[in-house]
């Protein structure tokens, strides 16, 4: 019972921080100067009033947020300013699946890595197996996502000519936006696991398994990773996030057809439906996601426990 009331509150509070992050980005759409329909060329302000009637951009500043709040319950985010005939629906619906495979295998490539190069240096603390490791974890952590996706083009798409520099189609054309992405997570999973592992590698129970005469592999398997598994659960949340937002650079860089160009035009085109539309569906997609991590986290330990001051 104690664990319901907890996941519930957990649920309200995700509801509430929604609200404040559409509340906020709609005042901040509003307080921009410019306006959507703004060109190179001016226009005349017949065309100007009929246009801002046809979209409800003469209404007062009330009446537009609340029918936004109606079409974001409705799930009805409205049409594009820039595009005609496109809806934000329709644009999430083209685009979402390509930011949502890019991002996908970017995250398991970042676990994957991350955990093995973590565990190698963890199992071989001090050796030149551990320098090795970390050296790249921190070349991994400071290089950013747009300069290892420049570099990453430069050296496979251009000087060997192995991979495709941009564009998106085959499973080739995923590498190395996959790579750009998942650098600074994946460094960051493999020191998360290297302390993790050499704080489990000291506990009583390791060492009675090592004197069983259990091979490194078998007691990594079965009884380290295991244990070491806790803080990286919780950093997934974090993890899907920078890798869904570092996105939105990278796929303007190697051309990826997904959401992320999508966001980063609509803000310079100052097309204000889009940029809420994608916020509000980003926000929904991470905030459900760090839910999602809190219920794993709390099934993974069952030494875990909620008490009832925590909701109350």
């Amino acid at each position: 019972m104690a664990s319901l009331n907890y996941f519930i509150l957990k649920f309200l509070n995700l509801l509430l921080t929604l609200f404040l992050v559409i509340t906020l980005t709609f005042v901040l759409m509003k307080s921009i100067p410019g306006d959507p329909f703004m060109q190179e060329q001016a226009i005349p302000e017949e065309i100007l009033d009929s246009l801002h009637a046809h979209y409800g951009l003469d209404k007062p500043l009330h009446i537009q947020y609340f029918k936004y709040l109606k079409g974001i319950v409705t799930w009805d985010l409205g049409p594009s300013f820039k595009y005609e005939g496109r809806t934000i629906n329709d644009i999430i619906r083209e685009g979402f699946p390509i930011s949502a495979i890019l991002g996908l295998f970017s995250l398991s490539l970042s676990l994957f890595c991350g955990i093995l190069c973590g565990s190698i240096a963890a199992l071989y603390r001090g050796k030149w197996q551990d320098r090795a490791a970390m050296i790249v974890a921190v070349l991994g952590m400071s290089v950013p996502s747009f300069i290892m996706a420049t570099l990453c083009q430069y050296i496979f798409g251009m000087k060997l000519a192995i991979l495709p520099i941009a564009r998106w189609g085959t499973f080739s054309h995923m590498i190395l936006p996959a790579i750009a992405l998942s650098a600074f997570p994946m460094a960051f999973i493999a020191r998360l696991t290297r302390s993790s592992m050499v704080e489990v590698l000291e506990k009583e129970y390791i060492l009675t398994a090592r004197a069983k005469g259990l091979s490194t592999f078998a007691i990594w398997k079965n009884h380290i990773l295991k244990n070491s598994l806790l803080p990286i659960v919780s950093y997934v949340g974090t993890l899907f996030a920078n890798v869904i937002t570092g996105s939105f650079v990278v796929e303007r860089i190697f051309g990826i057809p997904g959401l992320g160009a999508w966001f980063v035009n609509s803000i310079i085109n100052r097309d204000y439906t889009i940029i809420l539309g994608l916020t509000v569906f980003y926000s929904s997609l991470l905030m459900l996601t760090m839910f999602l991590v809190d219920f794993l986290y709390y099934f993974i330990d069952p030494r875990i426990k909620i008490k009832r001051a925590s909701y109350g």
